[in-house]
């Protein structure tokens, strides 16, 4: 793929997802049985630069990152280039292993995750900085599975270049305020939400969530969605807040609704979608992953979320 189709850039993690489903999710020391055990191509940044391939309706996307000398790795580079995503920027590191994530995930939908990051804790400043110069782009998404160094060199460096930052602040762990000053969206669920803001919990009502996005818009990112799960999500710019409500599906698996969130997001923006029509796309897109087992396997393509929006636009009519 040239580069010069390139208006997305991925970086961040890649992982293998090892899934076993359970009635119930285990309390602390606890064992319960298990069924449905498959291993699945995932990691927050891979599932995000998966979603921009698969919603972008272009050649359009890259991934940087790095992956173990292994069949995971190879697994991993392979799902994404079936995607349609460019991973010239991937690279393969023959001292460590591929990163793997230990999901279980309970009936309903509800999920508990172990990360071992692997390889991805060989993704330097430099090698970031040097992919986004070389490839270009209008918008980067990041993630917090990479190092932290790497990342805010990356949206640091992205906003030299004037692409637009999205940064998906998951997993949850303090920030620099350096780091969200170049943040142009910054996308957290309501836990990370919460904890950004130190609030502590795990859950926002609705009515809380024109505060807590205020909050966190003070600390320096232009734009912030608050993703809600059921309850949508709630965006806030310098014009003011708004709700976006969710769609009603029955939720499978909640694996990788936020990364498909995001990289639906990235790709709509990237194709000319202005702020509310990109989250509403979003939203979309989310809400079919959830009805669906698996990171990747769980993001649709543009022709589903389209023929979703313009059912549900028929209906209002």
């Amino acid at each position: 793929m040239s580069t010069a189709q390139i208006s997305v850039v991925v970086i961040g993690s890649l992982n293998m997802d090892f899934v076993m489903e359970v009635a119930q999710l285990p309390l602390r020391g606890e064992t319960v049985p298990g069924r449905g055990f498959v291993t699945l191509s995932g990691g927050k940044g891979a599932n995000q630069a998966c979603a921009v391939g698969r919603l972008l309706g272009r050649p359009g996307g890259a991934m940087v990152g790095c992956v173990g000398e292994d069949l995971l790795g190879h697994r991993l580079v392979e799902s994404l280039q079936a995607a349609g995503i460019d991973t010239g920027w991937v690279r393969v590191m023959p001292e460590a292993p591929t990163g793997v994530a230990m999901i279980v995930v309970e009936t309903g939908g509800q999920n508990q995750i172990v990360v071992s990051p692997g390889a991805n804790d060989c993704l330097g400043p430099e090698e970031a900085t040097a992919a986004l110069t070389a490839l270009g782009g209008s918008h980067l998404l990041l993630q917090l599975e990479t190092p932290l160094a790497t990342v805010e060199a990356a949206a640091r460096h992205a906003r030299s270049l004037g692409m637009t930052v999205i940064l998906d602040p998951a997993p949850a762990r303090p920030l620099p305020a350096a780091l969200l000053q170049c943040v142009d969206l910054l996308t957290p669920n309501e836990s990370e939400a919460l904890a950004l803001a130190e609030l502590g919990g795990s859950r926002i009502e609705l009515s809380e969530a024109p505060a807590i996005a205020a909050r966190l818009r003070a600390r320096g990112p232009e734009q912030v969605i608050l993703k809600l799960g059921e309850q949508g999500a709630y965006v806030m710019d310098g014009t003011g807040g708004r709700h976006f409500p969710a769609r009603r599906v029955t939720a499978t698996d909640a694996t990788a609704a936020g990364d498909c969130f995001n990289g639906a997001l990235a790709a709509g923006l990237a194709d000319g979608m202005g702020l509310a029509q990109a989250v509403e796309f979003a939203i979309a897109a989310a809400s079919i992953s959830v009805t669906r087992r698996g990171a990747q396997a769980s993001i649709p393509d543009r022709r589903e979320v389209d023929s979703l929006i313009d059912a549900a636009r028929e209906e209002r009519t």
